[in-house]
């Protein structure tokens, strides 16, 4: 984050000449990941860098209020309004932090502004912008943050019409197509052209949508909104998702889950990774359901965790599940790509997510080495640090240090993938485990009290299209062509009984975080013995961490078919 030239951000907005391009984007995704970055480590050094790049942006601002780098005639087309929600969005990240009411009041008079604009009698919002409205009318979610910072009741209208824009005959139909159950690929016709108006399977700006939509069920509390972001979320992980916890071809939703062992090579964008990382981070902060901390812990250790170049110097535009990955190109002009300005949000809010406290409830979703000191009731201070080594293995102890002996509940996620998990509590076990589930430890929690923890880290063949994928833990494997071991495109047939491999650690070279062996017959075996022999894979994330073209990945390996029933007899 303290590398990035804030200056180069900035100078966009000083000049407001464009017509079509999105260089606003950037300075509020980044300083969104910065203060993120800062609210955990607490580096003054960074902090300075904040100020400065907020200081710099507001004295850009017009007497209008308006914050962009369009031309006045260019405004509202294209990406305009979308780079105003990231302005608004930055700002208000900004206040939160430094306390500054010349930032929230910059972002009032950014969205004040655009209510001249838009709005009813004036132009309608879906009609503006690209993908049939949703990129603009994702400006909901700051609008709902000025909402809840001021309580003036503009602000609240402006978002209520915002949403009744949607069901318009120009717009996306976010809630009637979510009611009907129509899957977010199929919700529109195939576009002519992917990058193009009438595409209304754009998958990040979709979400961006959905997220603003959860800001307003927060304050109306209609039963409505919430529900079809559910029935969204549910068929993006039914349709869209794959192994690797992300999903998406050239940004856009595609039915993609069913299609995932086929060559996909503009997939998984870092940009829809994070956006689907956190808008589960919002429905699991409403609902509780561990099903959304299941889903961002599989996209951080997989798809999110790919993206990142070894020396981590970069974030992947492209994360593909097998070839090599791709590098972002440098945008609209701009030493920066929209993955590189929004990847680091996705990494400053792992710490967030790991531990979550609701009244007298802390939820630990993220198994890892650490520690944490947090307020109950704003009553009762607990610490609690993790010892282990996980997912390298799967064992896991808590020890509890509440400031005094104290009745409240520790709630551990049980992820679904961990059939046989073992608790216990200073050595006596617990019952009742459910897979995909929390298990809530209610009790008088005295310095010292321990949990220990012991997940099934079995390796999992999953299959599909005849093809072949080995998921362990949370983390999917994959064939790096640096093992030296066999062409990584060959036809083979994975040992396993009962659904599980069988797994052989071993010393993970320079470029793996881990290895193992795996059996495996592969094709060319078949002319000789048939017999299984170990390959290598390595964790997806570390697979061709150098983007060196020359070197490949695949994590779906095709499956051989052997339709000799008989043992081949040389002649």
């Amino acid at each position: 984050m303290k590398a990035q030239d804030v200056d180069h951000l900035v100078e966009p907005f000083r000049h407001k000449e464009e017509t079509l391009r999105w260089q606003s984007e950037f300075w509020g995704k980044w300083i969104q990941g910065a203060i993120a970055s800062y609210r955990y480590d607490k580096d003054p050094e960074l902090y300075k860098i904040i100020k400065n790049g907020a200081e710099s942006l507001m004295e850009t601002q017009l007497p209008n209020g308006y914050i962009g780098n369009y031309s006045e005639e260019a405004q509202l087309n294209q990406w305009d309004i979308w780079g105003r929600k990231y302005t608004a969005l930055g700002l208000i990240a900004y206040y939160d932090l430094s306390g500054d009411r010349k930032a929230l009041d910059a972002a009032c008079r950014v969205i004040d502004h655009l209510m001249t604009q838009v709005g009813p009698g004036k132009v309608n919002i879906v009609t503006t912008g690209n993908y049939i409205g949703m990129p603009s009318s994702s400006v909901l979610e700051p609008v709902m943050y000025l909402y809840n910072r001021t309580r003036q009741d503009k602000y609240l209208d402006f978002a209520k019409y915002i949403v009744k824009q949607w069901e318009t005959p120009e717009g996306p139909r976010l809630i009637s197509k979510a009611i009907a159950d129509i899957p977010v690929a199929g919700r529109f016709p195939h576009p002519k052209v992917w990058f193009s108006p009438e595409n209304g399977q754009k998958a990040y700006e979709m979400m961006s949508c959905y997220e603003g939509l959860l800001e307003l069920y927060k304050v109306t509390k209609n039963p409505l909104y919430l529900s079809v972001v559910e029935k969204t979320m549910n068929h993006i992980i039914n349709e869209e998702i794959n192994v690797a916890g992300s999903g998406s071809a050239f940004e856009c939703w595609y039915g993609g889950k069913a299609l995932q062992t086929y060559p996909t090579y503009h997939t998984m964008e870092t940009c829809v990774t994070f956006t689907w990382m956190q808008i589960c981070d919002r429905m699991l902060g409403l609902t509780g359901n561990s099903l959304y901390a299941d889903q961002i812990e599989k996209a951080m250790y997989n798809a999110l965790l790919a993206s990142l170049k070894a020396d981590a110097s970069q974030i992947a535009k492209y994360s593909p599940l097998e070839g090599w990955r791709h590098e972002g190109e440098e945008q609209c002009g701009m030493h920066i790509n929209c993955c590189n300005a929004n990847g680091p949000r996705a990494f400053a809010m792992i710490p967030r997510f790991a531990y979550q406290v609701n009244g007298r409830r802390i939820d630990v979703n993220l198994y890892a080495a650490s520690s944490v000191e947090v307020e109950l009731d704003k009553k009762t201070r607990v610490s609690m640090t993790q010892e282990t080594n996980y997912p390298i293995d799967g064992q896991v102890r808590i020890v509890v240090e509440p400031e005094k002996t104290s009745d409240f509940t520790i709630a551990l996620r049980i992820p679904a993938w961990s059939e046989r998990t073992v608790v216990s509590v200073n050595g006596e076990p617990l019952t009742d485990l459910l897979a995909g589930a929390y298990l809530p430890i209610h009790r008088t929690w005295e310095k010292g009290d321990e949990i220990t923890v012991e997940l099934d880290m079995r390796a999992r063949l999953v299959e599909l299209n005849e093809a072949q994928a080995i998921v362990r833990g949370p983390l999917v494997l994959a064939r790096d062509s640096r093992f030296k071991d066999g062409d990584v495109d060959e036809a083979s047939v994975i040992v396993s009984k009962d659904g599980y491999v069988e797994l052989t650690p071993v010393q993970a070279p320079d470029f793996a975080w881990m290895a193992f062996t795996v059996p495996m017959v592969l094709g060319t075996d078949l002319e000789g013995n048939g017999k299984a022999r170990p390959i290598h894979l390595c964790d997806f994330a570390s697979a061709g961490n150098t983007w060196n073209q020359a070197e490949r990945y695949r994590v779906w390996l095709p499956k051989t078919w052997n339709v000799m029933r008989t043992p081949y007899k040389p002649y």
